[in-house]
């Protein structure tokens, strides 16, 4: 049974657009690791090589309103967080909203509080902006983040499709509340 890492050992750092080819691998990696169970193959290929393409990553990392931020442990990426603001945000666009789009974590390193260090990075950002509400979209399968967001205080507030490959899936969208509005 391996040791669990302290927050301590854990170091998130901003990624930049040298660190494109590792952004690439651990976004596939994590991505397939975590749908790849409940979707066909042919729709997992088209979405990793369109979301995760060098070139769509690159226009990601040189967004102003989009951050990225690594989970490193030993040297070692074992997760990710991406966050949009303003006009990066996939769906509601709004300027007192923060979106979290990514938050993954290699399998290994699940249960080990890895995405809620990612979460409270989210959260400092958020705070930063002055923000009045973080949202996300999650899809309707994923019992496992749907669960780790409510117990973070998230609440559902609607739905959208999100096109996995040529499958249509619901997404159920997520609002936490940072201030009365």
């Amino acid at each position: 049974m391996s040791q669990l890492p302290t927050s301590k050992e854990i170091a998130l750092t901003k990624v930049s657009l040298s660190d494109i080819k590792m952004l690439q691998k651990i976004s596939r990696e994590t991505f397939l690791e975590t749908f790849s169970a409940e979707n066909t193959g042919e729709n997992m290929t088209k979405y990793l090589n369109e979301a995760f393409s060098e070139q769509k990553l690159s226009d990601e990392l040189i967004n102003k309103e989009s951050q990225f931020y690594f989970a490193v442990l030993n040297g070692d990426v074992i997760g990710y967080l991406k966050l949009n603001v303003g006009q990066s945000q996939t769906e509601l666009r709004d300027g007192k909203a923060l979106e979290i789009e990514r938050i993954y974590v290699l399998k290994e390193f699940h249960g080990k509080s890895i995405g809620q260090l990612l979460y409270t990075k989210a959260l400092q950002a958020a705070r930063q902006i002055n923000a009045d509400y973080v949202w996300l979209g999650v899809w309707e399968e994923n019992l496992r983040a749907i669960n780790f967001y409510k117990k973070n205080g998230f609440v559902a507030f609607d739905k959208h499709v999100f096109k996995l490959g040529n499958d249509e899936q619901t997404d159920i969208m997520m609002k936490l509340l940072l201030k009365d509005t």
